[in-house]
């Protein structure tokens, strides 16, 4: 259970002697949403959560609060979802492009691939039983199950154990494609992402196999 408190705040802009032509340019102040939270009953020997939270969205309502601790807690997805946009994915930093409306419209690309990446990378356990066109094009099923048959071994641990026509099955044959074995862990984003480039390849001579 979480005590919900919130307010408005005016934080002022930063004092530079040295930066002064800058921020000049800046106003004197900015208003903001400041969000107190504390874990009223925490798990036996466990400190209680106490997060202050500031937001430039309006919270003028305890749904409004807790709709903020909802993002919050999605941190670590959104953190995974921008190390899958950068330097260890798409690598979208390294893209140079003089003209801001392609730059955009590449990100938003880009964005919408590295989220389809953390899709697979949740469903690899198949909880959600997602179908594959949830995420992926339908017509990939067929060439999916080939490549998974191909990369099925002899032991119960190296064949896909997801039903086929699930986001877990695609999911399965990126991790493999992207390196992971199948027996030790759990295959994250990045891995993910490398299978799925792979598969990508994999999709373009398929197509062109009767060319």
């Amino acid at each position: 259970t979480l005590s919900l408190r919130f307010t408005t705040v005016e934080i002022a802009r930063p004092a530079d002697r040295k930066r002064h032509a800058e921020l000049a340019a800046l106003p004197h102040t900015v208003s903001l949403s400041l969000i107190d939270a504390r874990e009223l009953d925490p798990p036996e020997g466990l400190p209680a959560a106490h997060w202050r939270l500031l937001t430039s969205h309006a919270v003028n309502s305890t749904a409004d609060a807790a709709r903020m601790i909802g993002f919050y807690r999605q941190r670590w997805t959104i953190e995974q979802v921008f190390r899958t946009l950068k330097s260890k994915g798409f690598d979208i930093e390294a893209v140079r492009v003089a003209e801001s409306d392609p730059f955009e419209k590449l990100i938003a690309a880009a964005l919408v691939a590295a989220i389809t990446v953390m899709q697979l990378t949740r469903e690899r356990d198949g909880t959600a039983k997602r179908p594959l066109e949830d995420a992926l094009d339908p017509d990939d099923q067929p060439l999916l199950e080939k490549v998974s048959a191909s990369l099925e071994g002899k032991t119960l641990k190296q064949k896909n154990p997801h039903p086929k026509g699930s986001l877990a099955f695609a999911t399965w044959v990126f991790a493999r494609l992207g390196g992971w074995n199948g027996y030790y862990g759990k295959p994250g984003p990045i891995v993910i992402y490398n299978g799925l480039i792979r598969y990508q390849s994999i999709r373009v001579g398929f197509a062109l196999r009767d060319v």
